[in-house]
């Protein structure tokens, strides 16, 4: 029998990594069948001038995520701009991540496109190869979606992760237990998820900028400078980082939206009207399950960069008029009136709604039944179905759909 069979030789740790291939323009040419083996991006809306992302056909003359679309038609001149359907890449991925619970109830959904499976305890259960078992995985995610996907399989995260980049599209790749830190050694560190260019920098003062230059530190060092995650950076760069699967959601560090705004915009009323937005956005997010925070990082960005700030509400809150009134005081206060072209405002201490501190306000029960009114509306009838009149003036840009995205919890932005 072959020596990869999973019956006669389990692994004592056996991970895959499932990588959907340019996920939103794959879908866009699978609704649009003339539009298959054709150059195809995906922009935020008809009026979106920002590359989301690009179908492989795009990819092979250029064009990259985040270039403007003016560039990109030097570059390929028959183009076809898809305005984004975020409700319908969510779709698409919820039939994915559920059938993929065939495979193995282990399962985490890392982004709207990825996802890793635990395949350890239930190796006994496949009578195959494991390269066979990679072909039933990509065999099940097309099934689900039509869509093709590219697999990685290695006894941990981070080179499972690794491996299902090297055949893009539509690969399969195995690195075996043994193999892992030999694979790895020639791979510059910052390839690796979760080595950014800072830790990056960090690294290359100790001479590490591959892999197999990890030795070169001691792990003492990493763990001092970065806490747990330097142990486990030191074991990712040699196949063997522990990190588990992560079956349930964590509770919220922060909760945000943004918005991309016309260019150099210096009216104050517009950009007011796309902060309150913002603000309405996150309040609903935090009612939607039943959270509150008291302190909020608002900002603008402009030509020489951000403009931001954080400040804090009185008491917690989930109300957008008090959001609001912090974006109002950081307009008058910090914006200097230079042009805009995005906005942000992110709750930074989501926390579970207590009412305690609120029992004695007078119209704090009646608000309350406001906000549950208007919510109750908008669930049923969609967002911003009934809202404050200078949202009727709101950007027509359809919500973004953030590769952090889950089907449940809070990551799923998409619900009414």
């Amino acid at each position: 029998m072959n020596s990869n069979t999973i019956k006669q030789k389990p692994w004592s740790r056996m991970i895959a990594l499932v990588d959907m291939n340019a996920f939103f323009a794959s879908i866009e040419q699978l609704d649009r069948p003339d539009w298959r083996d054709r150059p195809v991006c995906v922009t935020n809306g008809r009026t979106g001038t920002c590359i989301i992302t690009a179908s492989y056909e795009a990819r092979a003359v250029g064009i990259k995520t985040g270039m403007r679309l003016r560039e990109a038609r030097t570059l390929s001149p028959d183009l076809i701009q898809a305005p984004s359907r975020p409700e319908r890449y969510g779709q698409v991925s919820s039939s994915i991540m559920s059938a993929l619970e065939s495979i193995t109830p282990e399962l985490e959904i890392f982004s709207v496109d990825e996802a890793f499976l635990d395949i350890t305890s239930c190796q006994q259960v496949y009578d195959c190869t494991v390269e066979e078992l990679g072909q039933r995985i990509k065999t099940c995610v097309f099934n689900a979606s039509e869509l093709l996907c590219s697999v990685g399989i290695s006894s941990d995260k981070t080179t499972a992760k690794w491996a299902a980049k090297q055949q893009k599209p539509d690969g399969l790749t195995v690195v075996l237990p043994e193999n892992a830190k030999a694979r790895l050694a020639p791979v510059p560190v910052t390839e690796l998820c979760g080595i950014g260019s800072g830790i990056g920098r960090f690294l290359a003062q100790y001479g590490v900028l591959r892999c197999g230059d990890m030795q070169k530190i001691p792990i003492s060092v990493l763990a001092k400078r970065f806490g747990n995650l330097g142990r486990r950076i030191w074991l990712m760069a040699q196949g063997m980082d522990p990190d588990p699967i992560h079956k349930e959601i964590k509770a919220p560090q922060s909760i945000g939206h943004g918005k991309v705004i016309p260019p150099n915009t210096i009216d104050r009323e517009i950009v007011r009207t796309y902060l309150l937005h913002m603000a309405e956005k996150v309040a609903a997010r935090l009612r939607r399950y039943e959270l509150q925070a008291q302190t909020f990082a608002i900002g603008v960005n402009t030509r020489r960069g951000w403009i931001h700030r954080k400040l804090q509400s009185l008491h917690p809150t989930a109300d957008g008029d008090q959001i609001m009134a912090l974006a109002d005081f950081f307009l008058d206060v910090y914006w200097d009136g230079r042009g805009v072209h995005q906005v942000h405002i992110g709750a930074l201490d989501p926390q579970i709604r207590d009412n305690q501190g609120e029992l004695f306000r007078e119209d704090h029960a009646r608000k309350d039944q406001l906000l549950a009114t208007l919510d109750a509306v908008n669930h049923r009838f969609g967002e911003f179905a009934l809202c404050k009149a200078p949202l009727l003036n709101r950007s027509d840009m359809p919500n973004v759909i953030s590769p952090a995205w889950r089907p449940d919890g809070h990551r799923n932005t998409l619900k009414p």
